[in-house]
């Protein structure tokens, strides 16, 4: 799948959720890519921002858009990899903080 049009479906699906792309649109295009590599890689599209096993069922947590997404726009208005924002986010309203991980280390490979 293109970045573009994977960029627009997503934004088309994701925004009617409530979560939109950083307005880093470099960056965006970056994990975009990336989420396009993982599916050509393992079959699916795990975030590009952790080290996925190649076991979807393991991975289950970290299929893009993580299952961490909404504790994270949430609580800092961004998820951890800066793909998806709050409006407040984006506009400036709120801090950009880090983002710590909240996957469970017994879950990440080492």
């Amino acid at each position: 799948m293109e970045a573009e049009k994977l960029f627009e479906m997503l934004k088309k699906s994701q925004e009617a959720k409530g979560y939109y792309f950083s307005n880093d649109r470099e960056r965006v295009m970056e994990l975009i890519e990336a989420l396009i590599q993982n599916k050509e890689r393992y079959g699916y599209m795990a975030c590009p921002c952790r080290l996925a096993s190649g076991n979807r069922d393991q991975d289950k947590d970290i299929l893009c858009p993580c299952v961490y997404r909404e504790p994270d726009v949430k609580e800092y208005g961004s998820c951890y990899c800066n793909l998806y924002v709050s409006i407040e986010w984006n506009d400036n309203k709120i801090r950009h903080e880090y983002v710590p991980e909240r996957r469970p280390a017994e879950k990440m490979i080492i």
